[in-house]
Formats: structure tokens, C-alpha cells, sequence
């Protein structure tokens, strides 16, 4: 992290995003230049998951700035999930371990009874070379090594999911199907403490289809019965693809279940 604090009055500071050609420069207000030094912390790994970030006060006299511009950044950062307030305790950067994380990424719920996590049967584990479309949804060059990772995930013993994941090789490197099959926590959680790798966001796109005799046989279901299908890119930090998930729910007993603010 830079030592040099950034403009220490509260007027919106310039920052330059020109280029050589004379580009007008934009202009960042104070509390966003706090909020990215913070992530950059973040992203170093000088506050791990899970644990106490310093106090509004702390960050304060540290960043040269006043206590309400770092609570405006810390605001955002808890809105974006990267930090969580806990009343009475302070702020701590977010964790995959979390309860409430459980369900962020997995948007199936079930249409009577209480959320929980599904069992995983994992189907196949293999290092493998990215075909061309995985390959440019990762930003990596065709060919380049990736973990593919296929499993059954059902609730309450039916199988309602199956999901197909592609993961870069250089991030994963030692991700083996025994791993998988010894860890009893959700699979985020995995990549977040033993791979350092933590999802901030994802994109996702949504579409309806008919089993296939593949599928169907996996979620033991008549052929051409209707499913869900996802195709989902995980970031971490920096904006950077660590993740495609491409999913088939049956929605039988569950819906898609999503909070629009």
C-alpha cells in the first residue's frame, strides 16, 4: 500500500486516467480514494478474512483524513459485501465462512422449509486445457491449464443441480477430488482458505432448457424436462475471473430467488 495520503481536505480530488493524448483527467472524490486504499489492504491480505479490520478512527489518523470520509468508504464496502459491521464489535472483512454467505452465490431456494446447503456427489475432477470459449471468459489463452470440476448437488437426497466448473490451473494448483470430497464446508469457502482466492462478484446469465438424456439421468428426471441453466464468472480483486460455473437446477421444488435493491 502507497504510504502518501491521498488529498487530506474534502473537496473531490483529480486523479488523472489520461492517457499521453491529452485526455481530460476525472475527477474521484475522497471518500473513493479511501475506499480503494482500503481494498488494496484488502487484496494484500493484510486484513484476512474474518478478522478486525482497524476502527473509522484508526483509518482516520492513518489516511490523514476525516472520520466521516472513511465511514462513507467503509459504507460502500460493506454494500459491495467485502466487509461486514457487527454491532457493537466493529467492522471485519468478509468471509466465505459466514453463515450468511452460504447463500450470496447459491440462489436456489426451496419453495417450503428452511435454506440449506446441498450435498455435493462430484462426478469428475480433472486438469485439463481450456477450450476456447472457457478460455476467454477466464481471460486466458486457449489451451492454458484449468481445473474442471463436474458434480450432482442435491437436497434432502434429490438431486436438483448439476454444475459444471472451470477454474485457471495456475490459481488452483493442488486442487485434487479427494480435497473436494474431505471438505465439508461450501466450496468457496475451500478456495477462500486454502487457495487464497475470495469471490467479491459475479456476472450470470439465465435461460431455460430441456434435460438431456445426460442430464436427465444425473438428476434421475424424464428426458426434456424443463431446467434452469446459469452461466456464472467469479471475480476476485482487481476485477479478475477466477470462475465459470455453468449450472442445471430443477426447479420442481425450488426457485431462483434474487434481491433486486
Amino acid at each position: 500500500m502507497s504510504s502518501n495520503p491521498p488529498n487530506s481536505n474534502n473537496n473531490p480530488a483529480a486523479v488523472n486516467t489520461g492517457g499521453a493524448g491529452g485526455s481530460s483527467p476525472t475527477f474521484s472524490p475522497l471518500y473513493q480514494q479511501i475506499k480503494a486504499l482500503i481494498t488494496q489492504s484488502l487484496q494484500s491480505g493484510e486484513w484476512k478474512p474474518g478478522e478486525l479490520i482497524p476502527s473509522e478512527v484508526e483509518l482516520a489518523n492513518r489516511f490523514k483524513v476525516s472520520q466521516g470520509t472513511v465511514r462513507k468508504a467503509i459504507d460502500e464496502l460493506a454494500a459491495e459485501n467485502l466487509v461486514m459491521r457487527k454491532q457493537g464489535k466493529g467492522t471485519f472483512v468478509s468471509t466465505h465462512h459466514e453463515a450468511r454467505a452460504h447463500f450470496r452465490f447459491l440462489r436456489l431456494m426451496p419453495d417450503e422449509g428452511v435454506p440449506h446447503y446441498p450435498e455435493s456427489k462430484f462426478i469428475e475432477v480433472k486438469r485439463t486445457r481450456a477450450p476456447a470459449d472457457v478460455a476467454r471468459l477466464l481471460d486466458l489463452k486457449s489451451g492454458d491449464a484449468v481445473i474442471f470440476v463436474k458434480r450432482v448437488q442435491s437436497f434432502d437426497g434429490v438431486p436438483t443441480i448439476v454444475e459444471e466448473l472451470w477454474l485457471p490451473g495456475l490459481t488452483f494448483k493442488g486442487l485434487t477430488a479427494e480435497r473436494l470430497e474431505e471438505y465439508k464446508g461450501p466450496m468457496y469457502g475451500l478456495f477462500e482458505s486454502e487457495f487464497g482466492t475470495r469471490m467479491i462478484r459475479a456476472t450470470e446469465k439465465i435461460r431455460a432448457v430441456c434435460a438431456t438424456e445426460g442430464d436427465a439421468a444425473l438428476l434421475k428426471i424424464a428426458v426434456n424436462t424443463p431446467l434452469l441453466a446459469s452461466e456464472r464468472v467469479s471475480f476476485t480483486y482487481g476485477d479478475k475471473a477466477v470462475e465459470l460455473r455453468r449450472g442445471l437446477y430443477l426447479t420442481e421444488r425450488h426457485h431462483y430467488h434474487n434481491e433486486l435493491n
